[in-house]
């Protein structure tokens, strides 16, 4: 895998069928730009129903001030997703109830 000659997209989808967490630097709304180690969920529309609702970047945000917590961004938002080396267990992270209906083909075992 070459990361250089792969776009924020590619790196994305290879970090959710390999497990592996990614540094994700954005520009979130207001602010300056912000970067944070993420666990990659997934691709596609919000879950709630909005009258406009692109595709959207879904992240488990690990580095938030706050607390740990899901961040979706739109792809504009995004500057550079940036593979870890290291690897994640989705049993970890999952914690809500199936069915989980993701919208990018994975297998994460009983969390696919």
């Amino acid at each position: 895998m070459c990361e250089n000659k792969m776009n924020n997209h590619e790196v994305f989808l290879y970090a959710i069928v390999n497990k592996k967490f990614v540094e994700l630097t954005f520009k979130p709304k207001e602010k300056a730009m912000v970067t944070r180690r993420c666990i990659p969920f997934d691709f596609g529309p919000s879950r709630r129903k909005l009258k406009v609702n692109p595709s959207k970047y879904h992240f488990y945000d690990l580095d938030s001030p706050e607390r740990p917590h899901s961040l979706s961004i739109l792809s504009e938002q995004i500057i550079k997703i940036k593979l870890l080396n290291e690897s994640f267990d989705p049993v970890n992270y999952i914690t809500w109830k199936p069915p989980y209906n993701w919208f990018t083909k994975r297998d994460w075992g009983n969390c696919s």
